[in-house]
């Protein structure tokens, strides 16, 4: 794929969505971090349902410690690996607290130092939360990335590191919800919906859906 049509295919996801940004649901930084550690093997929906309980019960470092590992279970018990979760939240927050003056950090290396925060929940919370130019690849966008033939790879570093190289720089800090959101409900994996595809004509699959 050249840079022409990439440039092109960013361009006509910009027109149709001007303003992409996540679903979940958060007011501040620590808010997000919280919501993307749960979203690990679950639904936006399904975070949002329980953070809408959760935040205004304890939207703090203090309050999700003061709340400890138990009383956290009680309100995402409904999301996979809960107990896991929990058990990272309380001690992410007491490392925010203790290290951090409970502010989350803008830096790749103290995000993914925290329990539970690998390299796409960093690049998540540094896109979305403080502005940067970065691509967190999920199933979504490893799927976007090599059907389309925008960026194909082995592995989601792979397709990161060729998406930072390939994408024209006017389009990056909004590229991540674009990826994501087109694989959500346009690029999707069973059945792609190419007839209401708005880049189907620059997209490379060889296997368009009718």
């Amino acid at each position: 794929m050249n840079r022409e049509k990439r440039r092109t295919i960013f361009e006509r996801l910009q027109a149709a969505d001007p303003n992409p940004t996540t679903e979940l649901r958060y007011q501040t930084p620590f808010e997000l971090l919280v919501a993307v550690i749960l979203s690990a093997q679950a639904t936006d929906k399904g975070v949002n349902k329980v953070t809408d309980q959760l935040f205004p019960a304890a939207d703090t470092p203090e309050a999700i410690r003061d709340l400890g590992v138990e009383g956290l279970k009680q309100y995402i018990k409904t999301i996979g690996l809960f107990n896991n979760k929990a058990d990272n939240i309380v001690k992410t927050c007491r490392i925010l607290i203790e290290k951090h003056g409970s502010i989350v950090p803008e830096e790749r290396s103290a995000l993914e130092a925290l329990p539970g925060v690998g390299r796409k929940t960093a690049n998540v919370v540094l896109n979305t939360a403080f502005g940067h130019p970065t691509i967190a690849v999920d199933t979504h966008i490893f799927r976007v990335a090599n059907r389309t033939r925008l960026a194909p790879g082995d592995n989601p570093l792979e397709v990161e590191k060729k998406l930072l190289r390939f994408i024209p720089p006017p389009f990056l800090q909004d590229a991540h919800h674009w990826l994501i959101l087109h694989g959500r409900y346009t690029c999707i994996a069973r059945k792609p919906r190419c007839g209401s595809c708005v880049i189907e004509d620059l997209c490379e699959y060889k296997d368009k859906a009718v």
